[in-house]
């Protein structure tokens, strides 16, 4: 059962005024803005909001945050005391279901009218440190906890289940394919996996490089898997429809491969630590495109867009970047 918190809901906004200034950095196709707020968030995950705006999650602060690009105005939005959220989608229902490794639980928070739910995991469950979620073709959000764990709410019930994975901790980056599957990443397990939506039941894809470490995983419109490996600095795609594999480096002498997202056009994208990038892969020519980061030590952990735009939470420089592919 959820836990509707109304009488905690406080909008921490910073007012209309505050984004009108021209934005940080504009040119081509990349635009940046600093966060009108006044204390660091620890900006982590971002995903769109069905308004226009773009959601993210403030890691430091226990906060869900929405920027609106038009003005640059930044709220944030309460989830409850010691709140640590990591991971955030937007689901069926259109409001934000946000990943909270610091209530152990999975929050929701309804849109435009902004009222937080959260669905606590079992009692006993323990600490699981919660990472990302997605929502499979049932409509249910299945989420990871880092410490070992996948779970899901079923949300026409508001249940929730969560299990060990099998392999012990890493389980990290989750997905969904066309086709309703979820698939997750386990960075210190170095291997992805395919759900079972009807029993939770896991089944284990190992890939070719050993001890990748897959961080984050993405599908493609075919279904394909593109999965950003930490260890290996690679990009590699799997294709479940003949279990093969391939991969790819991006420039650089010692990469460090953090985030991956697929866009509309079926381009992936990656976020690259160690050069401080974002490289765009076009798999029909199998060429990597840079983006550079006007900021030493972005830190871009997770990528998530909408047609026409990838949008990028810089949690090292606490600003939040768009780039505009049409």
């Amino acid at each position: 059962m959820s836990l509707h918190r109304r009488d905690l809901l406080a909008i921490a906004a910073f007012g209309p005024l505050a984004g009108i200034a021209a934005p940080a950095h504009a040119a081509g196709k990349l635009q940046s803005w600093k966060l009108a707020t006044h204390r660091r968030t620890g900006i982590h995950d971002v995903a769109p909001a069905p308004d226009g705006g773009v959601w993210f999650t403030a890691q430091a602060t226990g906060h869900l945050g929405w920027f609106e690009p038009s003005t640059g105005r930044t709220d944030l939005i309460p989830l409850g005391s010691g709140s640590s959220p990591h991971g955030v989608v937007q689901g069926p229902d259109k409001a934000a279901w946000i990943t909270d490794s610091g209530q152990n639980a999975i929050a929701r928070v309804t849109w435009p009218d902004r009222k937080v739910a959260l669905y606590p995991l079992p009692a006993g469950t323990g600490y699981t440190n919660l990472n990302t979620c997605a929502f499979d073709g049932n409509g249910d959000l299945w989420f990871t906890g880092q410490s070992g764990y996948i779970g899901k709410v079923a949300v026409k019930t508001g249940q929730v289940m969560a299990r060990p994975a099998p392999r012990g901790r890493g389980a990290y980056g989750i997905t969904s394919t066309p086709s309703g599957d979820v698939w997750y990443a386990s960075l210190a397990g170095s291997h992805i996996a395919r759900i079972d939506r009807a029993t939770g039941e896991v089944h284990v894809v190992e890939p070719p490089t050993k001890d990748q470490g897959a961080r984050r995983v993405w599908s493609d419109s075919q279904g394909r898997l593109w999965v950003s490996e930490w260890n290996s600095g690679q990009l590699s795609m799997h294709d479940p429809r003949n279990n093969s594999w391939k991969a790819w480096k991006p420039p650089g002498e010692r990469t460090q491969v953090y985030a991956v997202y697929v866009d509309d056009r079926d381009i992936a994208w990656i976020s690259e630590w160690a050069g401080n990038a974002i490289y765009s892969f076009d798999p029909k020519t199998e060429k990597f495109e840079r983006h550079a980061l006007e900021r030493d030590g972005a830190n871009v952990r997770q990528i998530l867009g909408r047609k026409g735009e990838v949008w990028l939470p810089e949690s090292g420089t606490e600003h939040i970047t768009v780039i505009r592919t049409a």
